[in-house]
């Protein structure tokens, strides 16, 4: 594979670019298709003095240029995450996973290149079933507000296996849970970074419903290098990718509480609907298929996370060692 081009669509945004720093740190060529709509240049800049590397600024909605033909590997990250974005532009969140993913499919069929589609734990809606293991059908509203993310997921595994089935393409899908780290934008919905930059600037962090709705948090890390051997393994199904150590959302909000030394209250909201009240992984067939389990742990994970905001927003609440931090039930 070393020799070989990968495309990355989305490869600007924050889990896209983390892989696309590990393709280009161990030898392969790397090309990126990114729209930057919810993308940064910045996430990248580093990696464009790499011969190794290229960036087109496109839509897989609207096109697929022909150098994606090139490609012997598709990471496809091409999907807003951002709750703050897919509420405001469903439409296009559906087209991405539902048109895009054709497309990127269509493409691989023409090369014979293999595509790893990274899907969601959203697939699974407000899960009826705990620990969610990958044979769970799901309990998804498919018409609420969420429904624009969730079904688009769904729509672009159902569009995977049935290239599978029709066409003998090579697939992978990706299950990803809540997914942290540096490189996360402020202001785009998610729990942790919405908590870090209210904490870091002395602002209520914002709780819905009660905080006892749970999630499971995995370092972009691990996340990365489960992509990067799911891709090379021989498995035909998906594959669930995450942290099994579940944590409230008041948990969370008093370990970053801790860790950046903010004296911020908590502000009670109404919980937004559909929202899951429980969110956790089975990761048997990734620890037995791929041999991973994710290895940095939350207030690690953390540490890093809020030291970055710290640096890219010129926030500077006093910091909390590592070794006097606050530790999480099932911290390890």
């Amino acid at each position: 594979m070393n020799d070989e081009l990968i495309a990355v669509p989305g490869g600007a945004g924050f889990v896209g670019s983390h892989l696309c720093e590990r393709l280009i740190a161990t030898g392969r060529s790397v090309w990126v298709l990114d729209d930057f709509s919810t993308g940064d240049d910045a996430n990248i800049t580093a990696l464009r003095t790499s011969p190794r590397f290229s960036v087109t600024r496109g839509d897989i909605v609207q096109a697929v240029p022909q150098l994606i033909d090139s490609a012997a590997r598709i990471f496809n990250a091409a999907s807003p995450a951002s709750p703050a974005y897919y509420r405001r532009e469903p439409v296009q969140t559906t087209l991405t996973s539902a048109l895009g993913v054709w497309r990127l499919l269509e493409s691989a069929r023409r090369s014979g290149a293999r595509l790893l589609q990274m899907s969601s734990s959203e697939v699974y809606g407000d899960p009826q079933v705990h620990p969610q293991p990958e044979t769970y059908w799901g309990h998804v509203n498919p018409i609420g507000e969420r429904s624009c993310y969730d079904e688009g997921k769904r729509c672009a595994e159902a569009m995977c296996y049935a290239y599978q089935r029709q066409y003998r393409s090579e697939v992978r899908v990706a299950r990803l849970f809540n997914c942290y780290g540096p490189r996360l934008r402020p202001g785009d919905g998610r729990v942790v970074s919405n908590f870090i930059v209210q904490a870091l600037r002395g602002q209520p962090l914002t709780i819905y419903g009660d905080g006892q709705q749970t999630r499971s948090f995995c370092y972009v890390d691990d996340t990365v290098e489960a992509l990067l051997r799911l891709m090379e393994a021989p498995v035909d199904m998906p594959v669930n990718i995450g942290n099994p150590i579940e944590h409230t959302i008041l948990e969370l909000a008093e370990t970053v509480l801790s860790l950046t030394g903010s004296r911020s209250a908590l502000q009670r909201l109404p919980l937004p609907p559909d929202n899951p009240r429980r969110r956790c992984p089975d990761i048997a067939r990734a620890r037995n298929l791929l041999g991973w389990a994710p290895r940095v742990c939350l207030g690690d994970g953390l540490s890093a996370t809020i030291a970055y905001f710290r640096r890219t927003l010129g926030l500077g609440l006093r910091s909390t060692s590592l070794a006097n931090r606050a530790r999480l039930p099932g911290d390890h």
